[in-house]
């Protein structure tokens, strides 16, 4: 097993398992091996030396590999191994000696960058040839050195190095899953800062329009119905103090929206301004859908009283929905609508959707939940 060369700090602890795997796994098998290869070739103190510096080789490249960065050693760690199979051959005639080299490529190979094809088959061909090199004093067992020095050296040796490509490739995907992950990771850190600003939208933007409004009213009503006035003022002062309420709330994540506090905020609203208002229910609302519909209702009551000249309203309730018609709407497009554009995909995010339309001086915004009927 594997991680791949394209380290992160993000992905360390991914990384930190899978080279504890690895070295646990597989690094005792492979000092086995070393150790075998070494009793087995090694007729002298000066053999032990040459064939251990194959094997600390290997592990080397094996250890470099399994934290995912074996190229960093590639070229020494190649060179070592290059240098200890012909001197096994030539020398002290061992033909195990092959393992170091076998090793390191399949190591170093998959992870180059480009040309590992051709790498491989120069690496393989390297092998034969240096084995074939014993079959020229081979009088008596050709067929013997031949498959000793030649066809199980090379053999091998292409095996582990073509097991490494697959090997390579899964853990890319591996890779490939984690960042995949990381990205979703930061993608809901952005939906969740979107929808705190679309909530902060809607509370603030709401609220500072119809102190506006009210606002206006009250400077109308000073002169000539004081009290009327005492009671807008009083009026304005409360809103600000419930907006102030449900800003902390939002804050600290306990802000939830009551849908019939917002129709009855809704009318107060739209009467304040001289609409006439009619609300029809035609079912209890689902409460699994009330947030969003209010939501909706809100963000429609706003968008009206700043955009629209409009003399009646008429919201429609149902179990999974909500439609809201009114009048005054302008003959020329509508300026974008951002508030809604936002709350669309909300909508949409929980198997809603949202319809605006405009037409023949009405608008139209509806909201259905299908999914929750």
């Amino acid at each position: 097993m594997s991680p791949t060369n394209t380290a992160s700090e993000e992905f360390e602890p991914a990384q930190g398992q899978l080279r504890r795997i690895n070295l646990t796994m597989f690094l005792p098998m492979l000092v086995a091996a070393g150790a075998l290869v070494v009793a087995k070739d090694a007729r002298s103190w000066w053999d032990v030396v040459v064939l251990g510096a194959g094997v600390v080789a290997a592990l080397v490249a094996f250890v470099r590999w399994a934290a995912g960065d074996v190229l960093r050693v590639a070229l020494p760690c190649l060179l070592v191994a290059t240098a200890v199979w012909p001197f096994s051959v030539l020398v002290i005639g061992g033909s195990a000696a092959f393992f170091a080299l076998s090793c390191v490529g399949s190591f170093v190979i998959p992870q180059l960058p480009r040309h590992r094809s051709l790498a491989a088959f120069a690496l393989t061909a390297y092998v034969a040839a240096v084995g074939a090199t014993k079959l020229l004093g081979a009088h008596d067992d050709f067929s013997g050195v031949l498959i000793q020095y030649v066809l199980v050296p090379t053999g091998v040796t292409a095996a582990l190095i073509g097991l490494r490509f697959p090997n390579k490739r899964f853990y890319d995907v591996v890779t490939e899953l984690e960042e995949a992950r990381e990205r979703e990771a930061e993608l809901a850190v952005i939906r969740e800062r979107v929808r705190f600003a679309s909530d902060l939208h809607d509370i603030q933007g709401h609220t500072l329009h119809v102190v506006k409004l009210k606002t206006a009213l009250a400077q109308k009503l000073v002169a000539n119905d004081t009290e009327r006035a005492k009671q807008e003022l009083r009026e304005i002062h409360a809103l600000v103090s419930d907006t102030i309420t449900q800003t902390k709330e939002l804050a600290y994540a306990q802000r939830r929206l009551n849908l019939s506090a917002e129709l009855e905020n809704a009318r107060n609203l739209f009467e304040a301004a001289g609409i006439q208002v009619r609300v029809n229910r035609e079912a209890d609302v689902d409460p699994a859908a009330g947030e969003l519909l209010g939501q909706v209702l809100r963000e429609t009551t706003t968008n009206i009283l700043r955009h629209a000249q409009a003399t009646w309203v008429r919201i429609t309730l149902s179990e999974s929905s909500i439609t809201i018609v009114n009048d005054g709407a302008p003959q020329a497009p509508l300026p974008e609508l951002r508030g809604l554009a936002a709350l669309e995909q909300r909508v949409a995010a929980e198997g809603g959707e949202l319809t605006v339309r405009q037409d023949g001086g009405e608008f139209l915004t509806a909201a259905a939940f299908p999914h929750r009927r």
